[in-house]
């Protein structure tokens, strides 16, 4: 081998060194430059003044201010926010479109004959944001004060629950109720913001919702707080029993917002926007603005999300099995 030809090898093998250098050190500098390139988009599965369309503002408003980028809450309400799944998991993985979504993401697959996602493998879980157990409520006029009697009373009287609709969580836990008492009690869906306000206007006597819509009547004596559905009572009603409680075993059942990003972003990317998300949830109004609303937030990885939502995806996925609910 001649000398020249020993250099050109040498130069050669250099350049390719330096281009696989280079993309090595390309996401890290991508995650460097977030979000200055350009806006951010932010997709909500669901109309705006929902629970988690509030959430996503007010981190939204708070990764502005934090990161000096340019955020834009977009909502894509509809087919229980399939829609805005479908739109964020062809977008680029770039790090500049971002979907927010309930536990419903973690409902659907199993829910629906064709979700249009696979919630473990088409999305990179990005960040848990704030969470709230449901909570069982009756209009004041029923007679139960407790979960104990409002059982007691489905024995004796044909009972009916509204529902933030089909397939949420606050239907499921219900169903999973039912199953356990061997009670029969009829499902009546609403959408979420009118769930409330059927068992305040008395037009079923009891309710299965989140905590948000539930907390302001129930400190203004409209409805009864009977039981939440997590493991333990919830600090924002500590005097409201949990299931639990009342002998109800495997009951921790919350509403919650992910945050999610498509699949093949660089996980580079995906540490730096969790961080910034978990620094803005964890501002002083920030959470004071989600206690308000009944919720509450921890800091966590995309490694812990991620572990959360295949626990979910299979325990709703079973609880749909087992109660035959199917999207209509």
């Amino acid at each position: 081998m001649t000398a020249g030809s020993r250099s050109t090898r040498r130069t050669a093998l250099g350049s390719a060194l330096a281009v696989v250098a280079g993309l090595a050190a390309a996401p890290a500098a991508h995650a460097q430059d977030w979000p200055k390139a350009r806006p951010v988009s932010i997709i909500v599965g669901f109309a705006p003044g929902a629970f988690t369309d509030v959430i996503a503002r007010v981190v939204a408003q708070k990764l502005g201010e934090t990161t000096g980028g340019s955020f834009v809450v977009e909502n894509r309400p509809g087919a229980g926010g399939n829609i805005a799944t479908g739109q964020v998991k062809r977008a680029a993985a770039d790090g500049y479109t971002i979907l927010v979504h309930s536990v419903a993401y973690a409902v659907n697959p199993s829910l629906y004959p064709n979700a249009g996602y696979d919630a473990v493998k088409d999305f990179a879980a990005l960040a848990l944001g704030p969470r709230t157990p449901n909570i069982i409520t009756v209009n004041p006029a029923t007679p139960a004060k407790d979960l104990k009697e409002l059982i007691e009373l489905a024995r004796r009287e044909k009972l009916s629950y509204a529902s933030s609709g089909i397939g949420t969580t606050t239907h499921l836990s219900v169903e999973r109720l039912k199953a356990a008492a061997k009670v029969d009690i009829t499902h009546v869906p609403y959408q979420p913001a009118a769930a409330i306000t059927a068992v305040v206007a008395g037009h079923t006597p009891m309710s299965s919702t989140s905590m948000p819509p539930a907390v302001p009547q129930i400190k203004a004596g409209k409805i009864r707080a009977i039981a939440v559905t997590s493991a333990r009572r919830s600090a924002l009603l500590p005097d409201v029993p949990s299931v639990t409680e009342f002998g109800y075993k495997d009951f921790d059942d919350y509403t919650w917002v992910g945050f999610f990003l498509p699949a093949g972003t660089p996980p580079a990317l995906v540490e730096r926007i969790n961080a910034e998300i978990n620094k803005a949830m964890e501002l002083p109004d920030a959470r004071e603005r989600f206690v308000g609303l009944g919720m509450e937030s921890t800091r966590n990885t995309p490694a812990e999300f991620a572990a959360f939502l295949r626990d979910e995806v299979v325990k709703w996925a079973a609880v749909v099995k087992s109660t035959g609910a199917k999207a209509e």
